[in-house]
Formats: C-alpha cells, sequence, structure tokens
C-alpha cells in the first residue's frame, strides 16, 4: 500500500500561485504514474494532471498553460506548480498513483492509492 502525503494547499488571492507537493516516502515514484485530482463541495472529482514515468503529462483544458504538473524521482515527491489561479481553481486537491503505467491519464478509476488531500482556496 503506497501512502501518500500532500502538503502547500492554503488561501491565495485570484491571480495568485500555488505549489503543491505529495510525497511518498519509502516507495519508488519512477515505478508509478501519478496525477492530481480535484473536488469541490458538491461536484464529481476531477482530473487535473497526469504525469507517466517518462514524464509525459496530460492537463484537463480548463488548467492548461497555468498548472505545471512535475516529479523529482530522487525525492520522490510530485508537484502542481498553480499559477493565475482562479477561484473556480477553489477545491480538495489529491494527488493519486497508479501501478499499472500506460500513458498519462486523468482517469480517476485508473488509479490505486489517494492521499488524504489538501485544500486550496482562491477569493
Amino acid at each position: 500500500h503506497v501512502q501518500l502525503v500532500e502538503s502547500g494547499g492554503g488561501s491565495v488571492q485570484a491571480g495568485g500561485s500555488l505549489r503543491l507537493s505529495c510525497a511518498a516516502p519509502g516507495y519508488t515514484y519512477s515505478s508509478y504514474c501519478m496525477g492530481w485530482f480535484r473536488q469541490a463541495p458538491g461536484k464529481e472529482r476531477e482530473g487535473v494532471a497526469g504525469i507517466d514515468r517518462d514524464g509525459r503529462t496530460i492537463y484537463a483544458d480548463s488548467v492548461k498553460g497555468r498548472f505545471t504538473i512535475s516529479k523529482d524521482n530522487a525525492k520522490n515527491t510530485l508537484y502542481l506548480l498553480m499559477n493565475s489561479l482562479k477561484p473556480e481553481d477553489t477545491a480538495m486537491y489529491y494527488c493519486a498513483a497508479r501501478a499499472l503505467c500506460g500513458l498519462p491519464t486523468l482517469n480517476v478509476y485508473a488509479y490505486n492509492y489517494w492521499g488524504q488531500g489538501t485544500q486550496v482556496t482562491v477569493s
């Protein structure tokens, strides 16, 4: 079982930036495909960005050009840099991992392991 721990959330004004981190102590990130998801109150969880073992990425249309997903395999840490934040980006953000790794995907059901989430509020 992979334990994922997110950090970096907070409150920011529209137009601001945040960087989320996701650590997996004791596990090798290079073996997994990773993703960031978010869920706003009353809405379904949606994919934000994904990255595969080779560093190929995929983004939701709503965040393209504003968010950047990256990972540091040496530190076993996944990142999500969020720029030009909008009020509609307000949500709980989750990182996720999947061992059966193919092309990057934003399909929630493709991921096996989830963090506890970190709140992002944009006003």
